[in-house]
């Protein structure tokens, strides 16, 4: 107990000028004269801490002085701060404490230049909600339940939260599913009426969820795609590998697991793109934009 109160003392006052005795007193419900011995305690074993007395005195450390006796490198402590500031918006808590902590520890290493925001552009403050309520469920593994707007419509699903996963600009919940008795991978923004129930369970999530080979079965299709110029910023930002044509166009190919999904993404691009194979999926697109000119005529 008394190694963690003085260890706190001194994160306390690595941020503050200084605290009076009593203020530390009152804080860890302690006495003046059990904070006045953690105080020689403390300058004992080579920590600069002094007392001043009079108004606007108290305990204070050195000016200069930096909890640096640690055997992480500049580099690495700049690292881990580099990393904590990416992580903000993931862990949608307050993590500003931690990252306050270890700057003071490091001596303010690292410099706040990285900011990253995984939320969508629109309704990002709902999204945030449901992750923060499945966050919560995933830790003390209750399970939760919830309506589910899918393909198959929408359905009342109640699943074992397993993990958290970003893929491909979106947040995943993947969890074991008790209406399908199998794994699932479940879209948050189409996640309505969440609620996180008493009952437990005691599944895990495999380590390396995008990893196994099995996660989508073996259905995958390679398409190869034929895009016009006027979509060059997307082909940039989404095919890393691609063919310019001698018009300007784009020739591309992707990998994808099978389903819906595919069409929807590719009529994304409107009028910009052209499946050029496989002829399944050719004909299936032909049939869906078939399917859409007739609900206007």
């Amino acid at each position: 107990m008394q190694i963690n109160r003085l260890f706190e003392m001194i994160y306390i006052l690595l941020n503050k000028e200084n605290m009076t005795a009593k203020a530390f007193a009152e804080h860890f419900e302690v006495s003046q004269r059990t904070i006045y011995r953690d105080v020689e305690l403390l300058s004992a074993a080579g920590i600069p801490i002094y007392m001043t007395k009079g108004k606007g005195g108290g305990i204070a450390l050195l000016p200069d002085f930096v909890l640096n006796k640690t055997v992480l490198t500049d580099n690495e402590k700049a690292d881990i701060l580099s990393a904590l500031h990416a992580v903000d918006t993931v862990s949608l808590e307050q993590t500003n404490t931690a990252i306050g902590k270890l700057s003071s520890m490091f001596g303010g290493a690292g410099g706040d230049w990285l900011e990253v925001d995984f939320s969508n552009w629109a309704n990002g403050e709902e999204e945030a909600a449901v992750f923060a309520t499945l966050k919560t469920a995933i830790l003390k593994k209750k399970k939760v339940a919830f309506l589910y707007h899918g393909s198959e419509g929408s359905v009342r699903r109640t699943v074992e939260p397993l993990k958290l996963c970003f893929k491909g600009q979106s947040w995943y919940l993947y969890a074991y599913c008790n209406l399908r008795s199998d794994y699932r991978f479940f879209k948050l923004r189409r996640i309505k009426e969440l609620e996180v129930l008493d009952e437990s369970f005691q599944r895990s999530a495999t380590a390396k969820l995008f990893e196994s080979d099995k996660l989508f079965g073996d259905d995958f299709v390679t398409i190869t795609l034929k895009i016009a110029k006027e979509m060059a910023y997307r082909v940039y930002d989404e095919f890393p590998q691609h063919e310019v044509q001698p018009d300007g166009s784009f020739v591309v190919q992707m990998t994808m697991p099978r389903g819906d999904w595919v069409y929807h993404y590719l009529a994304t691009f409107g009028e910009h793109c052209e499946v050029l194979s496989p002829e399944d999926v050719r004909l299936q697109i032909k049939e869906k934009l078939q399917k859409t000119l007739d609900q206007y005529l």
